[in-house]
């Protein structure tokens, strides 16, 4: 109780602080003027609703200008930075950053163009439908500082009678009147100038569907009339007389020209260059291609063109086979060009000028990493590609690599890890299927055939084989939903070299024994022969993407490995009939995990992150336990961060007990993991986080070397808690992240003391060293 008298004048003297610098900014107020803070809006008409009256007042308000300076708990730091750093000499440095980057330059009463804004609110009125709107104004000048009051008196707000559309016989007119059930202008709704321009560009879309390339937004006007019925709209939509001829009529493809290898310095030429070489270059049904070096298969741009020759023209089409032209990912620059050819059959030609990407590529990679199990290292990466490797858009890479990681520090010194391998991949941009696959979206449907092998040394314990190979295909319905499925994946793992003090420990397992190990059998399962093969599939959603302020992201996943191969051969490794394929037993297991994300953005500087991640791995049949690979961890830089990565868990287990003079990754068959994390921009590319990251892993059997580990009723109490704060640098290339981070809750510890918060303290080095975690990575964990 004696500390908290101290905590009071402590927080006391805080607030007096930021109070002090708050008031000090208005000493730097020019003579004869004033800070100004903002503006309000007041509705004076009760015969509003009150949610009209909201969404009128907050429409007012953003309109305003110039905004006042920014503020952070009522006080404006910014604002302070900017008064107190001296004028710099020169525009960069350190001091120029921190008076215009950081600082804020402060916004004065005599910024503030009053007659302006009063016409901003009144035309914004207007545009509402509030025809006899009216706006007044008061200052509210106090210590320095001044508020502004406007006061506005909408009166009543007119709303639509009735909306008629041409009625000529020509063919636009018809087309229009084809989609008058769709109009946004519906009788008895408000009147809104944004609704009447969005009105606009609706024909125009459904027009440009319907052959009407050289139609515009601006062809058409929407006559208001306010005198027929008090208070009532009449509005009449017409095409104006001065609309071109060109824009009244539908338009068909005649011919489609494609340069499959067009060079951008030709371009004062290429319609002669075409031309000239017509005869040579037909290839089928009125298009042609000119590729003289024959660098290209025709059939790639069978799966690409949505226009064929006689064709309406379609925007949908239009855009389709420019996204899909871009998609195969051979091209560098993709352009295309209608041109009228015969105006009395509203007829043009398409133009196509694909200009590639130089095929062969060859980079050299180099990187530095550490991660929180206290590894540090490096990797070397030779990536070879080829853009049309068969002359059809395929896309084929070579990769070769090597990677060391040394550990550092306790009693795991000296077990580095070296690694070296090679992977291949060929990706068509087609399904090879002996099924049709159809699909209308921009985006190209590809096969993939992936080879891989690694080499794995971990000095002084063991040595790996790891051979992988995949055939699949990866498609997007749209923007936002993606599809990955790899029809078979195959994983055949074997050791090489196994220490003798390995194998000293994970044959230790007869517990009479003086030198038995409670975790031999958990030793075993990383070095034993590992065959897994079967469909992988997942599926990706999200609009992350979108300037929205709820978004959201899910990523799915379902693995099955042997499901019919072991009921097939009647599989059963509980009961000694166990199966092999080539002398190997095989892995049979379903695991499903599922990643789900939402993101609240609070305003245009911060947001708020959470994810939750769900999942199961169940062994059966063949297996009594799932692949040491195929498990889940948790802990590290993009997970519970307050623990060292795949050192948490499973359940209550304590990996403290654990007698092995090396690292022993802690697995689990269950994985519940969700985090929260507070994101702001602080100033330029420094952003702050604040987060808080909750969840474990679990095993669906009770071992005897992890006791604990079980998923049971009480897993809740097993959820291992941790929170921390971090600073993001963002430059635009890259986001650098720190995260300091300390755990809250230790699932291993007795359940009465697994709360952590009476033993914090950051004063004593044991336990700042022992439970405060610096994450450095790249990105954000989510």
């Amino acid at each position: 109780m004696s500390k908290l008298p101290q905590q009071l004048n402590k927080a006391f003297f805080a607030v007096a602080a930021l109070f002090l610098v708050s008031c000090s900014n208005t000493k730097f107020v020019p003579q004869g003027d004033y800070l100004y803070t903002g503006a309000s809006v007041k509705i004076m008409d009760d015969s509003l609703s009150k949610t009209q009256r909201n969404i009128l007042k907050k429409e007012l308000e953003e309109t305003l200008t110039p905004k006042p300076n920014a503020t952070f708990l009522g006080l404006r730091p910014k604002l302070y930075i900017y008064n107190i750093t001296s004028e710099p000499k020169k525009e960069k440095g350190f001091k120029y950053w921190l008076k215009y980057k950081v600082g804020e330059k402060p916004v004065y009463l005599s910024d503030v163009d009053i007659p302006f804004n009063l016409d901003l609110i009144e035309n914004t009125g207007e545009n509402r439908g509030y025809f006899n709107i009216s706006a007044s104004f008061d200052t509210l000048p106090k210590n320095k500082k001044v508020k502004i009051d406007y006061n506005v008196s909408p009166r009543t707000q007119y709303v639509i009678n009735q909306v008629t559309f041409p009625v000529d016989s020509s063919v636009l007119a018809k087309e229009i009147n084809k989609i008058t059930n769709k109009t946004l202008l519906k009788a008895n709704a408000p009147f809104n100038l944004d609704v009447i321009k969005k009105e606009r560009e609706r024909i125009d879309v459904a027009l440009k569907e319907n052959g009407f390339y050289y139609f515009d937004p601006n062809n058409l006007i929407i006559q208001v009339d306010s005198t027929k019925v008090k208070h009532k709209v009449n509005l009449n939509v017409k095409v104006k007389t001065s609309t071109p001829e060109l824009a009244r009529n539908q338009f068909s493809i005649d011919k489609v020209y494609i340069f499959s290898d067009y060079n951008l310095r030709n371009s004062r030429r290429r319609r002669n260059l075409i031309r000239s070489d017509i005869d040579t270059i037909l290839w089928k049904d009125n298009v042609y291609i000119i590729d003289p070096k024959e660098k290209f298969r025709p059939q790639i741009y069978d799966r690409a063109l949505y226009f064929k020759s006689g064709d309406l023209y379609n925007r949908t089409n239009h855009n389709l086979t420019l996204s899909r032209l871009v998609n195969l990912g051979t091209f560098k620059f993709v352009k295309n060009q209608f041109v009228l050819t015969d105006s009395t059959a509203n007829k043009f030609d398409v133009y196509y000028f694909l200009t590639p990407h130089d095929f062969k590529s060859l980079r050299l990679e180099t990187l530095g990493k550490s991660n929180s199990a206290s590894y540090v290292g490096g990797e070397v990466n030779l990536n070879w590609r080829h853009r049309n490797f068969l002359k059809g858009a395929e896309v084929f890479t070579a990769t070769l690599y090597t990677a060391i990681d040394f550990q550092l520090g306790g009693n795991k010194d000296a077990n580095n890890i070296y690694r070296m391998g090679s992977k291949f991949s060929l990706t068509w941009p087609r399904i090879i299927s002996p099924f049709r696959f159809h699909s209308s979206s921009a985006f190209v449907p590809k096969t993939k055939v992936e080879l891989g092998y690694e080499y794995q040394n971990r000095t002084q314990l063991y040595t790996l084989h790891n051979f992988n190979a995949s055939f699949g295909y990866l498609w997007k319905e749209n923007a936002l939903r993606e599809h990955d499925l790899k029809i078979i994946e195959v994983t055949y793992v074997t050791p090489e070299r196994i220490s003798d003090k390995y194998l000293e420990d994970m044959n230790a397992t007869d517990p009479t024994k003086e030198n038995y190990n409670p975790n031999a059998v958990a030793l075993q399962r990383v070095v034993e022969k590992q065959l897994i093969f079967g469909p992988v599939y997942s599926y990706t959603f999200t609009n992350t993407m979108l300037p929205k302020k709820h978004t959201f992201y899910y990523k799915g996943l379902l693995d099955l490995s042997a499901n019919l191969t072991g009921l097939i051969s009647g599989a059963n490794a509980k009961t000694d009939s166990l199966k092999t394929v080539f002398g190997v037993p095989y892995s049979q297991y379903l695991k499903t995990e599922h990643d789900f994300r939402y993101y609240l953005k609070l305003d245009d500087k911060s947001e708020l992150a959470t994810r939750f991640i769900g999942g199961i791995a169940y062994p059966y049949g063949n297996s009594l336990h799932m692949p040491f690979s195929k498990q889940f961890f948790v802990g590290g830089s993009n997970s519970i961060r307050a623990f060292r990565a795949r050192t948490l868990g499973p359940g209550s287990y304590d990996p403290r007990t654990e007698n092995t003079s090396y690292f022993h990754d802690q697995a689990g068959d269950v994985k519940l993991e969700a985090n929260i994390e507070y994101r702001r921009k602080l100033a330029g590319f420094l952003n702050l986080g604040v987060f808080v990251d909750a969840g474990n892993v679990w095993l669906l059997n009770e071992e005897e070397s992890r006791p604990g580990g079980k998923f049971g009723k009480e897993f809740l109490s097993e959820i291992a808690v941790g929170a921390g704060i971090g600073l993001r640098f963002d430059f635009n290339i890259l986001i650098l992240r720190t995260d300091l981070a300390i755990p809250l809750r230790i699932p291993y510890y007795e359940k009465e003391d697994r709360w952590t918060f009476d033993e914090i303290n950051f004063k004593n080095k044991q336990w700042r060293k022992d439970n405060l975690m610096l994450n450095i990575a790249i990105g954000y964990p989510f």
